[in-house]
Protein backbone atom coordinates (compact mmCIF):
# COMPACT_ATOMS: atom_id res chain seq x y z
CA UNK A 1 0.00 0.00 0.00
CA UNK A 2 2.96 2.62 1.15
CA UNK A 3 4.38 1.74 -2.46
CA UNK A 4 1.15 3.05 -3.71
CA UNK A 5 1.20 6.25 -2.07
CA UNK A 6 4.55 6.15 -3.73
CA UNK A 7 3.30 6.15 -7.52
CA UNK A 8 0.31 8.11 -6.45
CA UNK A 9 2.97 11.11 -4.87
CA UNK A 10 5.24 11.12 -7.90
CA UNK A 11 2.05 11.26 -10.53
CA UNK A 12 0.90 14.51 -8.55
CA UNK A 13 4.31 16.27 -8.24
CA UNK A 14 4.54 15.57 -11.98
CA UNK A 15 1.03 16.68 -12.74
CA UNK A 16 2.09 19.85 -10.22
CA UNK A 17 5.26 20.38 -12.52
CA UNK A 18 4.81 19.45 -15.77
CA UNK A 19 1.14 20.45 -16.52
CA UNK A 20 0.25 23.15 -14.11
CA UNK A 21 3.38 24.60 -14.62
CA UNK A 22 2.89 25.04 -10.86
CA UNK A 23 6.66 26.16 -8.60
CA UNK A 24 9.02 23.05 -7.80
CA UNK A 25 8.99 25.19 -4.96
CA UNK A 26 5.31 24.52 -4.08
CA UNK A 27 4.68 21.09 -5.40
CA UNK A 28 6.79 20.03 -3.60
CA UNK A 29 5.68 21.02 -0.36
CA UNK A 30 2.07 20.10 -1.72
CA UNK A 31 3.84 16.65 -2.39
CA UNK A 32 5.59 16.02 0.86
CA UNK A 33 2.40 16.78 2.90
CA UNK A 34 0.18 15.44 0.91
CA UNK A 35 1.93 12.19 1.07
CA UNK A 36 2.35 12.39 4.56
CA UNK A 37 -1.43 12.21 5.23
CA UNK A 38 -2.01 9.27 2.64
CA UNK A 39 0.01 7.28 4.39
CA UNK A 40 -1.29 7.99 7.90
CA UNK A 41 -4.37 6.77 6.02
CA UNK A 42 -2.57 3.29 5.21
CA UNK A 43 -1.96 2.95 9.22
CA UNK A 44 -5.46 3.71 10.32
CA UNK A 45 -6.00 0.28 11.69
CA UNK A 46 -2.82 0.71 13.62
CA UNK A 47 1.11 -0.41 12.22
CA UNK A 48 2.58 3.43 11.87
CA UNK A 49 6.32 4.08 12.73
CA UNK A 50 6.41 5.71 16.48
CA UNK A 51 7.33 9.08 14.89
CA UNK A 52 5.03 9.07 12.82
CA UNK A 53 1.32 8.57 13.97
CA UNK A 54 -0.26 11.93 13.61
CA UNK A 55 -1.24 14.83 11.39
CA UNK A 56 1.04 17.03 13.86
CA UNK A 57 4.17 14.32 13.12
CA UNK A 58 4.00 15.58 9.52
CA UNK A 59 4.02 19.02 9.38
CA UNK A 60 6.90 18.55 12.12
CA UNK A 61 8.85 16.21 9.86
CA UNK A 62 8.21 18.64 6.88
CA UNK A 63 9.56 21.50 8.91
CA UNK A 64 12.45 20.10 10.91
CA UNK A 65 13.94 18.00 7.16
CA UNK A 66 12.95 21.66 5.72
CA UNK A 67 15.36 23.22 8.20
CA UNK A 68 18.12 20.39 8.40
CA UNK A 69 18.36 20.75 4.40
CA UNK A 70 18.87 24.67 4.64
CA UNK A 71 21.51 24.28 8.00
CA UNK A 72 23.71 21.90 6.05
CA UNK A 73 23.65 23.63 3.09
CA UNK A 74 22.62 27.14 3.27
CA UNK A 75 25.22 28.98 4.19
CA UNK A 76 27.92 27.65 1.34
CA UNK A 77 25.51 27.47 -1.22
CA UNK A 78 24.78 31.50 -0.66
CA UNK A 79 28.81 31.76 -0.68
CA UNK A 80 29.25 29.67 -3.78
CA UNK A 81 26.89 31.96 -5.99
CA UNK A 82 29.07 34.81 -4.70
CA UNK A 83 31.98 33.11 -5.82
CA UNK A 84 31.10 32.43 -9.15
CA UNK A 85 29.65 35.99 -9.79
CA UNK A 86 32.87 37.65 -9.14
CA UNK A 87 34.38 35.09 -11.33
CA UNK A 88 32.06 36.04 -14.37
CA UNK A 89 31.93 39.68 -13.60
CA UNK A 90 35.72 40.06 -13.30
CA UNK A 91 36.03 38.67 -16.68
CA UNK A 92 38.34 36.07 -15.43
CA UNK A 93 35.99 32.87 -16.57
CA UNK A 94 36.68 34.30 -20.45
CA UNK A 95 40.27 34.28 -19.93
CA UNK A 96 39.79 30.73 -18.53
CA UNK A 97 37.95 29.68 -21.62
CA UNK A 98 40.55 31.36 -24.04
CA UNK A 99 43.62 29.94 -22.05
CA UNK A 100 42.34 26.35 -22.68
CA UNK A 101 41.28 26.95 -26.18
CA UNK A 102 44.67 28.11 -27.21
CA UNK A 103 46.35 25.00 -25.27
CA UNK A 104 44.58 22.42 -27.25
CA UNK A 105 43.72 24.22 -30.12
CA UNK A 106 41.10 24.52 -32.77
CA UNK A 107 41.34 20.41 -34.24
CA UNK A 108 40.72 19.52 -30.52
CA UNK A 109 38.28 22.38 -29.84
CA UNK A 110 35.46 19.76 -28.07
CA UNK A 111 37.96 19.05 -25.15
CA UNK A 112 38.49 22.60 -24.55
CA UNK A 113 35.23 22.92 -24.43
CA UNK A 114 34.38 20.06 -21.82
CA UNK A 115 37.39 21.41 -20.00
CA UNK A 116 36.23 24.84 -19.69
CA UNK A 117 32.48 23.87 -18.72
CA UNK A 118 33.40 21.60 -16.27
CA UNK A 119 35.52 24.53 -14.41
CA UNK A 120 32.98 27.09 -14.95
CA UNK A 121 30.39 24.45 -14.24
CA UNK A 122 31.42 24.76 -10.80
CA UNK A 123 30.97 27.89 -9.46
CA UNK A 124 28.16 29.22 -12.42
CA UNK A 125 24.71 27.70 -12.60
CA UNK A 126 24.10 25.61 -15.69
CA UNK A 127 22.22 28.77 -18.12
CA UNK A 128 24.39 31.42 -17.29
CA UNK A 129 27.04 28.87 -18.87
CA UNK A 130 24.81 28.03 -21.44
CA UNK A 131 24.86 32.00 -22.59
CA UNK A 132 27.91 32.65 -22.02
CA UNK A 133 29.65 30.05 -24.46
CA UNK A 134 26.68 29.98 -27.24
CA UNK A 135 28.02 32.58 -29.41
CA UNK A 136 32.04 31.51 -28.85
CA UNK A 137 31.00 27.55 -30.04
CA UNK A 138 28.91 29.12 -32.98
CA UNK A 139 32.08 30.86 -33.82
CA UNK A 140 34.01 27.40 -33.52
CA UNK A 141 31.19 25.68 -35.17
CA UNK A 142 31.11 28.13 -38.31
CA UNK A 143 35.24 27.81 -38.23
CA UNK A 144 35.85 24.25 -37.86
CA UNK A 145 32.91 22.29 -39.01
CA UNK A 146 32.73 20.33 -36.15
CA UNK A 147 29.17 19.97 -35.33
CA UNK A 148 27.36 22.17 -33.25
CA UNK A 149 25.52 19.14 -31.75
CA UNK A 150 28.25 17.51 -30.43
CA UNK A 151 29.89 20.80 -29.13
CA UNK A 152 26.41 21.15 -27.34
CA UNK A 153 27.13 17.79 -26.17
CA UNK A 154 30.44 18.67 -24.84
CA UNK A 155 29.27 21.52 -22.59
CA UNK A 156 26.19 20.47 -21.69
CA UNK A 157 27.57 17.09 -20.14
CA UNK A 158 30.26 19.12 -18.50
CA UNK A 159 27.95 21.43 -16.48
CA UNK A 160 25.32 18.55 -14.75
CA UNK A 161 28.73 16.39 -14.21
CA UNK A 162 29.91 19.23 -11.98
CA UNK A 163 26.56 20.77 -10.36
CA UNK A 164 25.86 16.78 -9.46
CA UNK A 165 28.85 15.99 -7.85
CA UNK A 166 31.36 19.00 -7.44
CA UNK A 167 31.47 21.38 -4.29
CA UNK A 168 30.55 23.65 -3.60
CA UNK A 169 26.88 23.22 -5.92
CA UNK A 170 23.75 22.77 -3.58
CA UNK A 171 23.19 19.44 -4.99
CA UNK A 172 25.86 17.13 -3.82
CA UNK A 173 26.32 18.96 -1.12
CA UNK A 174 22.46 18.23 0.32
CA UNK A 175 23.71 14.20 -0.46
CA UNK A 176 26.79 14.74 1.54
CA UNK A 177 24.47 15.97 4.29
CA UNK A 178 21.85 13.74 4.21
CA UNK A 179 24.07 10.71 4.00
CA UNK A 180 26.30 11.79 6.35
CA UNK A 181 29.83 11.38 4.95
CA UNK A 182 32.91 13.59 5.04
CA UNK A 183 32.13 16.47 2.96
CA UNK A 184 36.15 16.69 1.70
CA UNK A 185 36.58 13.55 0.99
CA UNK A 186 33.60 12.89 -0.91
CA UNK A 187 35.06 15.87 -3.12
CA UNK A 188 37.92 14.39 -4.06
CA UNK A 189 36.27 10.87 -5.55
CA UNK A 190 33.20 12.83 -6.79
CA UNK A 191 35.60 15.28 -8.26
CA UNK A 192 37.63 12.34 -10.42
CA UNK A 193 34.32 11.04 -11.02
CA UNK A 194 32.76 13.89 -12.38
CA UNK A 195 36.13 13.87 -14.53
CA UNK A 196 35.71 10.34 -16.33
CA UNK A 197 31.82 11.16 -17.03
CA UNK A 198 32.85 14.46 -18.53
CA UNK A 199 35.01 12.75 -20.66
CA UNK A 200 33.25 9.80 -21.71
CA UNK A 201 30.21 11.71 -21.88
CA UNK A 202 30.82 15.34 -23.53
CA UNK A 203 33.83 14.12 -25.51
CA UNK A 204 33.75 10.54 -26.67
CA UNK A 205 30.07 10.37 -26.83
CA UNK A 206 30.13 13.75 -28.28
CA UNK A 207 33.07 12.67 -31.43
CA UNK A 208 30.45 10.16 -31.90
CA UNK A 209 27.94 12.79 -32.81
CA UNK A 210 29.85 14.62 -35.01
CA UNK A 211 31.13 11.90 -36.81
CA UNK A 212 27.51 10.87 -37.16
CA UNK A 213 26.78 14.55 -38.37
CA UNK A 214 29.79 14.39 -40.94
CA UNK A 215 28.34 11.62 -42.32
CA UNK A 216 25.32 12.96 -42.89
CA UNK A 217 26.41 16.20 -44.25
CA UNK A 218 24.16 17.95 -41.98
CA UNK A 219 24.63 21.72 -41.59
CA UNK A 220 24.11 24.68 -39.42
CA UNK A 221 22.34 27.90 -39.47
CA UNK A 222 24.57 30.75 -38.26
CA UNK A 223 23.00 33.54 -40.17
CA UNK A 224 21.82 35.55 -36.92
CA UNK A 225 25.38 35.11 -35.49
CA UNK A 226 26.84 38.26 -36.26
CA UNK A 227 24.20 40.26 -34.45
CA UNK A 228 24.55 38.45 -31.28
CA UNK A 229 28.51 38.95 -31.38
CA UNK A 230 27.49 42.75 -31.62
CA UNK A 231 25.21 42.67 -28.66
CA UNK A 232 27.78 40.81 -26.57
CA UNK A 233 30.52 43.14 -27.50
CA UNK A 234 28.16 45.89 -26.51
CA UNK A 235 27.57 44.78 -23.23
CA UNK A 236 31.59 44.10 -22.62
CA UNK A 237 33.84 46.18 -19.74
CA UNK A 238 35.49 48.86 -20.38
CA UNK A 239 37.70 47.48 -17.33
CA UNK A 240 40.51 45.25 -18.14
CA UNK A 241 39.87 41.03 -17.43
CA UNK A 242 41.15 39.35 -14.64
CA UNK A 243 43.85 36.69 -15.40
CA UNK A 244 43.27 33.14 -15.63
CA UNK A 245 45.59 31.82 -13.21
CA UNK A 246 43.84 34.52 -10.84
CA UNK A 247 40.85 33.83 -11.34
CA UNK A 248 40.99 29.91 -11.11
CA UNK A 249 42.37 30.84 -7.07
CA UNK A 250 38.86 32.43 -6.36
CA UNK A 251 38.00 28.49 -7.12
CA UNK A 252 40.77 26.86 -5.67
CA UNK A 253 41.70 28.53 -2.27
CA UNK A 254 38.25 27.39 -0.76
CA UNK A 255 38.38 23.86 -2.56
CA UNK A 256 41.94 23.43 -0.96
CA UNK A 257 41.36 24.28 2.78
CA UNK A 258 38.59 21.92 2.80
CA UNK A 259 40.94 18.82 1.18
CA UNK A 260 43.31 19.81 3.84
CA UNK A 261 41.16 19.98 6.43
CA UNK A 262 39.56 16.34 5.54
CA UNK A 263 42.42 14.64 4.61
CA UNK A 264 44.63 16.27 7.65
CA UNK A 265 42.83 13.67 9.94
CA UNK A 266 44.40 10.93 7.91
CA UNK A 267 47.98 12.38 8.94
CA UNK A 268 48.20 14.35 11.87
CA UNK A 269 47.89 12.62 15.23
CA UNK A 270 44.16 13.24 16.99
CA UNK A 271 45.49 15.35 20.08
CA UNK A 272 47.44 17.90 17.74
CA UNK A 273 46.51 21.53 17.54
CA UNK A 274 47.22 21.87 13.97
CA UNK A 275 44.69 19.50 13.21
CA UNK A 276 41.98 21.40 15.43
CA UNK A 277 43.07 24.84 13.15
CA UNK A 278 43.10 22.64 9.78
CA UNK A 279 40.16 21.03 10.58
CA UNK A 280 38.44 24.94 11.34
CA UNK A 281 39.52 26.28 8.38
CA UNK A 282 38.77 23.41 6.09
CA UNK A 283 34.65 22.85 7.32
CA UNK A 284 32.69 24.14 3.89
CA UNK A 285 31.35 27.15 5.52
CA UNK A 286 34.97 28.84 6.53
CA UNK A 287 37.15 27.92 3.75
CA UNK A 288 34.06 29.32 1.27
CA UNK A 289 33.78 32.84 3.64
CA UNK A 290 37.81 33.00 3.08
CA UNK A 291 37.40 32.06 -0.76
CA UNK A 292 34.76 34.83 -0.85
CA UNK A 293 36.62 37.14 0.98
CA UNK A 294 39.79 36.78 -1.04
CA UNK A 295 37.34 36.69 -4.17
CA UNK A 296 35.92 39.76 -3.55
CA UNK A 297 39.79 41.65 -2.85
CA UNK A 298 41.29 40.39 -5.77
CA UNK A 299 38.55 40.79 -8.23
CA UNK A 300 37.59 44.71 -7.27
CA UNK A 301 39.73 46.24 -10.02
CA UNK A 302 38.66 44.09 -12.77
CA UNK A 303 34.87 45.16 -11.16
CA UNK A 304 32.25 47.60 -12.98
CA UNK A 305 29.90 47.66 -10.27
CA UNK A 306 30.53 47.60 -6.44
CA UNK A 307 31.65 44.41 -4.83
CA UNK A 308 28.16 44.86 -2.18
CA UNK A 309 25.91 45.00 -5.11
CA UNK A 310 27.88 41.77 -6.83
CA UNK A 311 26.97 39.99 -3.24
CA UNK A 312 23.12 41.46 -2.85
CA UNK A 313 22.66 40.04 -6.51
CA UNK A 314 24.25 36.36 -5.34
CA UNK A 315 22.06 36.58 -2.59
CA UNK A 316 19.05 37.22 -4.42
CA UNK A 317 20.16 34.40 -6.88
CA UNK A 318 20.27 31.57 -4.24
CA UNK A 319 16.86 32.47 -2.78
CA UNK A 320 15.03 29.98 -4.98
CA UNK A 321 17.62 27.58 -5.27
CA UNK A 322 17.75 27.13 -1.12
CA UNK A 323 13.57 26.97 -0.94
CA UNK A 324 13.79 24.04 -3.81
CA UNK A 325 16.35 22.20 -2.16
CA UNK A 326 14.93 22.75 1.54
CA UNK A 327 11.74 21.59 -0.02
CA UNK A 328 12.68 18.47 -1.85
CA UNK A 329 14.71 17.62 1.87
CA UNK A 330 11.55 17.52 2.83
CA UNK A 331 9.72 15.64 0.55
CA UNK A 332 12.57 12.84 0.99
CA UNK A 333 12.09 13.19 4.81
CA UNK A 334 8.38 11.86 4.18
CA UNK A 335 9.05 9.62 2.20
CA UNK A 336 11.66 8.09 4.87
CA UNK A 337 10.06 8.80 8.05
CA UNK A 338 6.68 7.11 7.13
CA UNK A 339 8.28 3.98 5.73
CA UNK A 340 8.02 4.13 2.13
CA UNK A 341 11.80 4.35 1.32
CA UNK A 342 12.35 1.03 3.53
CA UNK A 343 9.58 -0.59 0.83
CA UNK A 344 11.21 0.92 -1.79
CA UNK A 345 14.65 -0.07 -0.77
CA UNK A 346 13.41 -3.14 0.33
CA UNK A 347 11.33 -3.94 -2.92
CA UNK A 348 14.63 -3.07 -5.00
CA UNK A 349 17.13 -5.64 -3.01
CA UNK A 350 14.29 -7.99 -3.21
CA UNK A 351 15.08 -8.13 -7.40
CA UNK A 352 18.85 -8.67 -6.14
CA UNK A 353 20.30 -5.23 -7.39
CA UNK A 354 23.33 -3.89 -6.03
CA UNK A 355 23.20 -0.78 -3.64
CA UNK A 356 25.17 1.29 -6.49
CA UNK A 357 23.20 0.38 -9.03
CA UNK A 358 19.96 0.75 -6.91
CA UNK A 359 20.98 4.70 -5.83
CA UNK A 360 22.02 5.47 -9.37
CA UNK A 361 18.22 3.52 -10.75
CA UNK A 362 16.07 5.52 -8.01
CA UNK A 363 17.91 8.63 -8.60
CA UNK A 364 17.40 8.65 -12.74
CA UNK A 365 13.75 7.88 -12.57
CA UNK A 366 13.24 10.73 -10.02
CA UNK A 367 15.40 13.11 -12.21
CA UNK A 368 13.26 11.70 -15.37
CA UNK A 369 9.94 12.21 -13.53
CA UNK A 370 11.14 15.77 -11.60
CA UNK A 371 13.20 17.24 -14.31
CA UNK A 372 15.24 18.53 -11.45
CA UNK A 373 18.53 17.30 -10.90
CA UNK A 374 18.44 19.02 -7.14
CA UNK A 375 14.71 17.52 -6.70
CA UNK A 376 15.88 13.87 -7.48
CA UNK A 377 18.97 13.93 -5.63
CA UNK A 378 18.15 15.09 -2.38
CA UNK A 379 15.48 12.77 -2.40
CA UNK A 380 17.01 9.78 -3.60
CA UNK A 381 19.59 10.52 -0.68
CA UNK A 382 16.90 10.41 2.18
CA UNK A 383 15.58 7.41 0.38
CA UNK A 384 18.81 5.27 0.27
CA UNK A 385 20.67 6.83 3.32
CA UNK A 386 20.06 4.14 5.94
CA UNK A 387 20.33 1.32 2.99
CA UNK A 388 23.52 2.23 1.90
CA UNK A 389 25.05 2.94 5.90
CA UNK A 390 24.09 -1.41 6.39
CA UNK A 391 25.22 -2.37 2.81
CA UNK A 392 29.03 -2.57 3.72
CA UNK A 393 29.40 -0.62 0.71
CA UNK A 394 31.62 2.70 1.23
CA UNK A 395 28.64 5.66 1.76
CA UNK A 396 31.06 8.00 -0.71
CA UNK A 397 30.11 5.59 -3.31
CA UNK A 398 26.77 5.24 -2.52
CA UNK A 399 26.84 8.80 -2.59
CA UNK A 400 28.64 9.05 -5.83
CA UNK A 401 26.15 6.32 -7.81
CA UNK A 402 23.09 8.59 -6.19
CA UNK A 403 24.69 11.62 -8.18
CA UNK A 404 25.15 9.83 -11.19
CA UNK A 405 21.59 9.26 -11.32
CA UNK A 406 20.51 12.65 -11.56
CA UNK A 407 22.93 13.01 -14.70
CA UNK A 408 21.25 12.87 -17.95
CA UNK A 409 17.76 11.41 -19.42
CA UNK A 410 16.51 15.00 -19.26
CA UNK A 411 13.69 15.85 -21.01
CA UNK A 412 11.24 18.72 -22.28
CA UNK A 413 9.67 19.17 -18.66
CA UNK A 414 13.54 20.26 -17.79
CA UNK A 415 14.11 23.93 -18.28
CA UNK A 416 17.80 22.66 -19.18
CA UNK A 417 16.59 20.77 -22.37
CA UNK A 418 15.40 23.85 -23.68
CA UNK A 419 17.90 26.85 -22.36
CA UNK A 420 20.52 24.19 -24.48
CA UNK A 421 18.03 23.69 -27.63
CA UNK A 422 17.62 27.89 -27.42
CA UNK A 423 20.82 29.03 -27.05
CA UNK A 424 22.23 26.73 -29.34
CA UNK A 425 19.83 26.71 -32.03
CA UNK A 426 19.33 22.98 -31.84
CA UNK A 427 15.92 21.10 -32.98
CA UNK A 428 14.66 19.03 -30.20
CA UNK A 429 15.88 15.67 -32.00
CA UNK A 430 19.53 17.28 -32.09
CA UNK A 431 19.06 18.36 -28.04
CA UNK A 432 17.90 14.68 -26.80
CA UNK A 433 20.96 13.34 -28.96
CA UNK A 434 23.26 16.01 -27.42
CA UNK A 435 21.88 16.90 -24.42
CA UNK A 436 19.58 13.99 -23.14
CA UNK A 437 21.64 10.93 -24.13
CA UNK A 438 25.48 12.36 -23.77
CA UNK A 439 24.07 13.03 -19.87
CA UNK A 440 22.92 9.58 -19.51
CA UNK A 441 25.79 7.99 -21.15
CA UNK A 442 28.46 9.95 -18.83
CA UNK A 443 26.06 9.16 -15.82
CA UNK A 444 26.48 5.42 -16.28
CA UNK A 445 29.97 5.73 -17.05
CA UNK A 446 30.00 7.21 -13.38
CA UNK A 447 28.52 4.40 -12.23
CA UNK A 448 30.62 1.79 -14.01
CA UNK A 449 33.63 3.67 -12.52
CA UNK A 450 31.99 3.77 -9.00
CA UNK A 451 31.63 0.09 -9.06
CA UNK A 452 35.28 -0.29 -9.95
CA UNK A 453 35.89 1.83 -6.71
CA UNK A 454 33.80 -0.31 -4.75
CA UNK A 455 36.10 -3.37 -5.93
CA UNK A 456 38.89 -1.71 -3.81
CA UNK A 457 37.36 0.21 -1.44
CA UNK A 458 39.25 -1.55 1.47
CA UNK A 459 42.75 -0.39 0.07
CA UNK A 460 41.55 3.45 -1.06
CA UNK A 461 42.18 6.01 1.79
CA UNK A 462 38.44 7.75 3.27
CA UNK A 463 35.94 5.30 1.43
CA UNK A 464 35.60 3.50 4.60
Amino acid sequence: MLLFVFLISIAVLLLCIIKIKLNAFVALLVCAYGTGLLALATYAGGGAPENFASIADVTACVTSNFGSTLGSIGIVTGLGVMLGMFMYESGGIDNIVDKVLKAVGSKRSQYAVSVAGFITGIPVFGDVVYIMFAPMLRVLSRKTGYSMAAYGCALSVATPCTLALVLPTAPPLAVAAAMDINVGVFFFYALISAFVGMFVGGIVYGGFVNRQDQKAGKKWDFSDLDAELAENAAKASDKPKMGAMMAMSILLVPILLILVGSFSAFLLPADSQLLKVLAFLGDKNVAMTIGVLYGAFISRPHLNRSITQIMTDGADKVGLILLITGAGGAYGGILKACGIANVITDGLQGFHMPILVMCFVIAQVLRIATGSTTVALTTTAAIVSSAAAASGVSPILCAIAVCAGGIGLSLPNDSGFWAISRFFHLNEVDTIRGWTLGGFVAGVAILIFACVLSMFQSFLPGLL
